[in-house]
């Protein structure tokens, strides 16, 4: 039943890249039910470049052919769940199905680090997917693919977004940093996660979450500082969870720049006047909305390399993700 398919074909041999799942017929795969796809381009061509794709189509898995009657979302008037159905006939139910294969898939998605969906299926789509009902003629757009429902349910950790919603520069940032985060903590985790490897891997993305959602970075800390004492492994799921939570909170130019100016303080005392004025100057247009983030980051990181700093140079913060993806330069 499984349809899963690697593409690796742009992967440098022995490279350990994040595994990144993705609805097949964004990568041009002809599995839609016109028998057509739909080829993202961001993610055909440059994500390819840094990541593992793996594909799923979750209507050809459980059995249903290309091209095909297309199926909708359903919502029976007697209030039971919503469907997936096939259109125009609605005796054909494919939601048991859809959600099985969700659950076969799931030693799979356990070494993904991230999900992008289609968006508007009714098997894949994360949100406003249209919903039909008897007797009204419009569908509601309050739906989720019982694929995707099922994902988001079973792997509450995994970032998961939708190809459309990726054209949004601060939205694509936010989505890649929970992925390699999420794959930094699965390499982690791999080597075998110790109370010391939870303390240091917490003091490294200390500014990356406080430029997300403060409150929760110190419940963070809170948890991290019980290593030692209580049972890791309970501690350490508890410590996942709120850190994908926290960093699902979008990033503002005020968070980063208070950030900054926490950061420029390790090396203030050896910045001169001249060079502590330029860089709250570019911080402070950051605030503003007058340069993009990558701006004062990248004079923050030449006085970094003039006066380096092991603490500081140790943060995610200030490269969360591969500078080719140029995440920054748009935020």
């Amino acid at each position: 039943m499984s349809q899963q398919q690697s593409n690796t074909s742009k992967a440098e041999p022995g490279l350990d890249r994040p595994r990144l799942g993705v609805s097949a017929c964004l990568l041009g795969n002809k599995v839609r039910y016109d028998g057509g796809h739909k080829r993202n381009l961001y993610l055909a061509d440059t994500l390819a470049e840094h990541f593992e794709l793996v594909t799923f189509c979750p209507e050809v898995a459980i059995g249903l052919p290309v091209p095909r009657p297309p199926i909708h979302l359903y919502q029976p008037s007697d209030g039971d769940a919503v469907r997936a159905v096939m259109v125009g006939d609605h005796e054909r139910d494919f939601t048991a199905p859809l959600a099985s294969y969700a659950d076969d898939s799931a030693d799979e998605v356990q070494s993904l680090s991230g999900f992008i969906v289609k968006k508007d299926s009714p098997s894949c789509g994360m949100a406003r997917v249209k919903v039909y009902a008897d007797g009204k003629q419009m569908p509601v757009r309050n739906g989720t693919g019982i694929f995707t429902a099922r994902l988001m349910s079973a792997h509450p950790y995994l970032p998961v977004e939708e190809e459309g919603r990726l054209s949004d520069p601060r939205l694509r940032e936010n989505f890649l940093v929970r992925v390699f985060t999420l794959h930094r903590w699965q390499q982690l985790v791999s080597q075998g996660l110790k109370p010391a490897g939870l303390v240091e891997f917490h003091a490294s993305h200390k500014f990356l979450i406080l430029a997300h959602h403060e409150a929760t970075y110190r419940q963070l800390g809170r948890l991290v500082a019980k290593a030692g004492s209580d049972p890791l492994e309970p501690l350490a799921a508890e410590y996942l969870a709120k850190l994908m939570q926290a960093l699902s909170h979008k990033t503002t130019p005020g968070k980063c720049a208070n950030v900054l100016t926490h950061i420029m303080g390790f090396i203030k005392d050896k910045l001169d006047g001249a060079e502590k004025a330029e860089l709250l100057t570019l911080i402070e247009e950051h605030r503003q909305g007058l340069v993009p983030l990558i701006v004062p980051i990248t004079l923050l990181n030449h006085f970094l390399r003039k006066y380096p700093h092991e603490y500081i140079a140790g943060q995610h913060f200030l490269e969360p993700h591969p500078r080719e993806l140029m995440l920054r330069n748009h935020i």
